[in-house]
């Protein structure tokens, strides 16, 4: 089987002139720094979230694939990286890697295009700008974290710790933010002098493998890291159970369920080496869980996912948080994470905002038939699969069911075609009982309806098994300290939504998850501290 494929592609010439061109697209597996066909030969489609249609077959990493990488990874951990290398010079690759990145910023953007469905423009002002800023981040973060001193013991002994690499972790990555999540766990591992066994998403593998190119080009050594694409019961448990991957991160999706969802269902532990982390559903990160414990203990970062709450005070102004809002739930179609999918809006206000969010609604762009994601105009594109897009059809079925008021959308878009897009959608007067409510959706759904007092908007927002993010809209200083505490959530946002920062720790309570990405908590995930102590004058007769 060939390891690379010619893909015809939108390109941008300039921001405002659309042309086609051909992308040779790596489709084989990257191990040592050299791309391969799979020793079983197997292959998976990527298909075109906008047309259903077939892109490329890219291979299936088997377990003897799986290990191949590993072995790959150790040598180079014990020889070219971890502490063989100074953390200046790691640095200074990830900045080349940026570079790279930058260079070929056209290239990237129409290939998650797409791939992914992402208006090519959003690919290129918002996704690919925050993943170089990311690499950027952590090769400047790479030589500036350290251990600790701790003179407390007189002329005995001399006590310090050092953070050290923990050695070959496994990523696995999700399918809303191919590249973007491809730069969260990549950097930190690098940065601290990690060597990665990565899996990208089979629903979205080509800019990971596009990457893959750009290490190599970085100089990288080989096996620092490696790339198995795959389904996840088969790569992805190989990942999870390997007793030589020392830790595993990962970011999944609450809804990833796809087109292959028989397959899927084994893909839900695909991160477990002997740190894992994770993002995705509560079901997902419980076997992950679970086959860290039951191989080798591995280390374990979740996140889960949210059903994330936005509370509209009476002092807000309504129209700002429209627009927040509307940031908050159709950004990406509504495939984050951190979806703003539950509002809560004061009595007073409650009709006015509603119509103030309709009209936002009715202000998304979609983009113009037969140009699609590639169109400079589109902002709102599909839902990664068929199978997503009748899913999240059935919740808001299920919410008019049980009583909700349809606002807006509620249906398949009429120029869809064969693609996978659903209108954006409001649900009002909705209960707490309501399954559209208490469910994370993952599809472009918000969920509205009203309070009277400050204590009922906390108690309507913290009940949820979830608490990734949140947001308060108000005008009352004294209000927003009072109610970002209160709020049960890894991230509060104040009159805004959605804006996050590679220096910012990002991550849930609850069942949202453990543990935090970006930020110097990012780095730690990577790291392990050691203690040492120096004898300075302790004597020791024996027997004692």
């Amino acid at each position: 089987m060939s390891t690379h494929a010619t893909l015809t592609v939108p390109t941008m010439s300039t921001h405002a002139t659309l042309t086609i061109g051909e992308l040779s697209i790596p489709t084989g597996l990257f191990i040592n720094n050299e791309f391969r066909a799979s020793s079983s030969g197997q292959t998976v489609p990527t298909i075109n979230p906008a047309n259903g249609e077939t892109l490329l077959e890219v291979s299936h990493a088997s377990k003897e694939d799986v290990d191949e990488a590993v072995r790959a990874a150790r040598k180079a951990f014990e020889t070219t990286w971890g502490n063989n290398v100074q953390a200046s010079e790691r640095g200074a690759l990830l900045h080349k890697l940026a570079d790279l990145m930058e260079r070929d910023a056209e290239k990237l953007a129409a290939l998650e295009s797409l791939d992914s469905g992402k208006g090519i423009r959003i690919v290129r002002e918002i996704d690919l700008p925050d993943s170089v800023a990311c690499l950027r981040y952590y090769a400047g973060l790479a030589d500036k974290f350290f251990g600790q001193t701790i003179p407390h013991f007189g002329k005995d002994k001399f006590v310090y710790t050092i953070h050290q690499p923990i050695g070959v972790c496994g990523q696995i990555i999700p399918w809303n933010y191919p590249l973007l999540m491809w730069a969260w766990k990549v950097a930190p591992a690098l940065a601290a002098g990690c060597c990665i066994v990565m899996k990208p998403s089979e629903l979205t593998p080509l800019s990971a493998l596009y990457m893959c190119q750009l290490v190599k080009e970085a100089g990288i050594p080989a096996g620092v890291f490696n790339t198995v694409p795959g389904l996840g019961a088969t790569t992805g448990d190989a990942i999870s159970r390997h007793m030589d991957i020392d830790k595993v991160k990962s970011t999944y999706t609450s809804a990833l369920l796809s087109q292959r969802s028989d397959q899927n269902l084994g893909m839900l532990y695909e991160d477990c080496t002997r740190t894992v982390a994770f993002t995705g559903s509560v079901m997902t990160g419980r076997r992950i869980s679970i086959a860290a414990a039951e191989s080798n203990l591995k280390k374990v970062t979740l996140e889960l996912g949210g059903k994330s709450p936005s509370l509209i005070f009476e002092s807000a102004n309504v129209e700002e948080a429209a627009d927040w809002s509307a940031l908050g739930i159709w950004f990406n179609s509504g495939q984050d994470c951190t979806a703003g999918s539950r509002i809560y809006v004061h009595e007073s206000i409650y009709e006015q905002f509603i119509a103030a969010l309709k009209k936002k609604a009715e202000a998304c762009a979609i983009g113009q038939a037969g140009l699609l994601p590639s169109d400079e105009k589109t902002s709102f594109g599909p839902l990664i699969s068929e199978a997503q897009r009748d899913k999240v059809l059935g919740y808001i079925s299920s919410g008019v069911d049980e009583g909700a008021r349809l606002v807006a959308g509620g249906k398949k878009w009429s120029e869809s075609g064969n693609g996978y897009w659903v209108e954006p959608t409001i649900l009002a007067d909705v209960k707490p009982h309501f399954k559209v409510v208490q469910e994370e959706i993952f599809g472009p759904v918000v969920v509205i309806s009203k309070f009277s007092t400050e204590s009922e908007a906390l108690t309507l927002a913290n009940s949820s098994t979830f608490g990734l993010a949140a947001a308060v809209h108000t005008n009352d200083a004294r209000q927003a300290t009072r109610v970002t505490s209160a709020l049960d959530a890894g991230t509060v946002w104040c009159n805004q939504y959605g804006m996050l920062h590679p220096g910012v720790p990002f991550g849930g309570f609850k069942m949202s998850g453990i543990g935090r990405e970006l930020g110097t908590y990012g780095l730690e995930a990577y790291t392990q501290v050691k203690a040492v102590h120096q004898n300075l004058a302790m004597d020791m007769q024996w027997p004692i």
